[in-house]
């Protein structure tokens, strides 16, 4: 049998293409040479074909956490791998392998549709299943991490596919091993364990208070509140361009949040695995004032003041200007520094 027959089509080569679309903020830009990657496979060709031209390159899912500049010189890898199949399942656990090119919030609708409960609490977040693990996203009192088994991804250093286990990815607070060691892998997909026992998680004090009237909320309940509860709060990005939350809460130790709490009663804060407190970045700005300013084209969205936007227009130093402004008033104010959640290219 000859294998080249079962071998993928190259990558599609995109010359000159406008990633405005390509990103929610909605920024301008252009991409020297894009890349559109359907298949794990095609990975291998396509870096050493990057190498031999001497190529800066990056790696772009949906989008959804990234500042852009107007020019993007280079190679940009677009991860379009499809796939979402239960591989295994047990009277524990099933397990389900998705490609990194799934978007996030579609999978955790397909769960939903295919009875496996457990990531509801995640839903609407925009982005890929790709790009879920390196930024460990997390609302409403869950992480993505404490649901994966293992990632599959491409080890640019090695030249070769590895797969990596929960206790390898080295999950934290927004944060993992993948973050850690950027430019290194190319995460092509990810499996999940979910458990086959489902209880509502409902330690989030906003969510438990818009179900508090819903006695034994089922998924379905929390999937659809926490949905509604992220539209009222957060803007959809086809309207006005933004990246979610801008800056991660930030975690100070216990003797200092004591003493904010002392001097700014009503300081919201949420314990740490670590014994630190996990401060509500939002709320520190919106004291500072930030909520509904704005800056010729940027601005800080009315309806919650941990999130930026482009008003039409704004370019990636406008943003950043804007952000850096916050961060020392915040600091100024509460000697809390923040940091930036979104990935400056």
């Amino acid at each position: 049998m000859n294998c080249a027959q079962n071998a993928p089509l190259p990558a599609k080569l995109l010359s000159h293409y406008d990633l405005t679309d390509r990103n929610t903020f909605g920024l301008q830009c252009q991409a020297q040479f894009a890349y559109e990657v359907s298949a794990p496979e095609q990975l291998p060709a396509l870096l050493s074909t990057i190498k031999d031209a001497n190529l800066a390159w990056r790696v772009l899912g949906g989008g959804s956490n990234v500042i852009l500049p107007a020019n993007l010189p280079g190679a940009t890898l677009l991860i379009n791998i499809p796939g979402c199949e239960i591989s295994k399942s047990d009277v524990s656990y099933t397990e389900v392998i998705v490609g990194a090119g799934m978007g996030w919030h579609e999978f955790v609708s397909w769960t939903l549709d295919n009875d496996l409960p457990g990531l509801e609490n995640l839903a609407l977040i925009p982005g890929t299943v790709g790009a879920a693990p390196i930024q460990n996203i997390g609302a409403y009192g869950l992480e993505v991490a404490q649901f994966i088994d293992f990632i599959e991804a491409y080890d640019v250093q090695a030249n070769a596919f590895v797969t990596l286990s929960k206790d390898e990815c080295r999950f934290a607070y927004r944060d993992s091993y993948f973050k850690q060691n950027p430019g290194r892998f190319i995460v092509t997909k990810v499996a999940f364990k979910i458990p086959q026992a489902w209880s509502p998680k409902l330690d989030y004090a906003e969510l438990a208070q818009v179900l508090a009237d819903i006695q034994d909320p089922r998924p379905q309940d929390i999937f659809h509140t926490v949905c509604q509860i992220r539209t009222r709060k957060l803007p959809d990005p086809k309207e006005i361009g933004n990246a979610g939350s801008f800056f991660q809460n930030p975690l100070v130790p216990h003797t200092q949040y004591e003493m904010l709490s002392k001097e700014f009663p009503g300081l919201p804060s949420y314990p740490d695995q670590s014994g630190n407190r996990k401060l509500a970045a939002g709320w520190l700005i919106d004291q500072c004032g930030f909520k509904g300013q704005r800056v010729g084209a940027v601005g800080v969205y009315q309806n919650q003041a941990l999130v930026l936007v482009n008003h039409g227009g704004a370019t990636a130093q406008d943003i950043l200007d804007l952000a850096k402004h916050i961060q020392e008033t915040v600091l100024q104010k509460f000697g809390v520094p923040l940091q930036i959640e979104p990935n400056i290219i």
